[in-house]
């Protein structure tokens, strides 16, 4: 694994797959730019994050790459190492028991309300960008496909109208994320994927809160039983 973070490549991607949003300070795009790295392998489980060779690599002032790895250790992609500085959070069975235990607590409580809520302008927003997940996973666009389906799950959890759903949930995401990836080379074709998305869409769609957490668990724990048998243990959650 490299020790350096392809910025280059990594923009040509933004650039290839999606419009890259623009940040407002240079904190904000130190954290998109190590945050791709992270999930997209670039910087390893374990690999410390050197504040002054982090700054060359993104062309700024360590100044904002400090800020943004300590940004990474709130969402608990990064950790600290007394006396030897951050380095990029290691993987776990027990952190992605943790990880998938809360979010199955939350995001089904959010899914069932955004059931008892949604409309057609929700259900419109929400087919499109299932459409856009598949069309990007079809391309081959890794990243395109990862942000277009975190747009479809927390779109979803959005619906919900609850203030503090979506926040609490965002940093189980993005953590899980690093191993959802892990995942979906058993996850079989992405026509799989997509029916599983759009039970869950159907359910919301139908205004059937109970179809929707069943749905929504479902797809939640295949995710992270696939995961922990490619960590080398049993399944985690109970798929039944």
């Amino acid at each position: 694994m490299s020790n350096s973070i392809d910025v280059a490549g990594a923009a040509t991607r933004r650039t290839d797959s999606r419009q890259t949003p623009k940040h407002r300070t240079l904190a904000e795009r130190a954290v998109a730019e190590l945050q791709e790295a992270i999930l997209n392998g670039e910087l390893a489980p374990g690999q410390p994050l050197h504040l002054e060779r982090l700054a060359r690599q993104l062309e700024m002032s360590p100044m904002p790459v400090r800020e943004a790895v300590r940004q990474l250790e709130r969402l608990g992609l990064a950790e600290h190492v007394p006396h030897r500085g951050a380095r990029v959070s290691q993987l776990s069975v027990e952190d992605l028991r943790q990880t998938y235990q809360a979010r199955l607590l939350l995001e089904t409580l959010a899914v069932r309300e955004a059931a008892e809520r949604f409309g057609d302008e929700e259900a419109s927003l929400a087919t499109q960008r299932l459409a856009e997940h598949v069309a990007a996973s079809r391309a081959g666009d890794l990243r395109g496909g990862r942000l277009a389906h975190a747009e479809f799950h927390l779109g979803l959890y959005e619906a919900s109208g609850s203030h503090w759903l979506p926040r609490l949930i965002r940093p189980l995401w993005q953590n899980s994320e690093r191993y959802r990836i892990a995942s979906l080379a058993g996850r079989g074709s992405i026509e799989r994927r997509r029916r599983e998305h759009q039970r869950i869409l159907d359910a919301c769609i139908r205004r059937d809160p109970d179809g929707a957490e069943a749905a929504l668990r479902a797809h939640l724990v295949l995710t992270a039983n696939l995961v922990a048998r490619r960590m080398g243990v049993d399944d985690l959650f109970d798929a039944s």
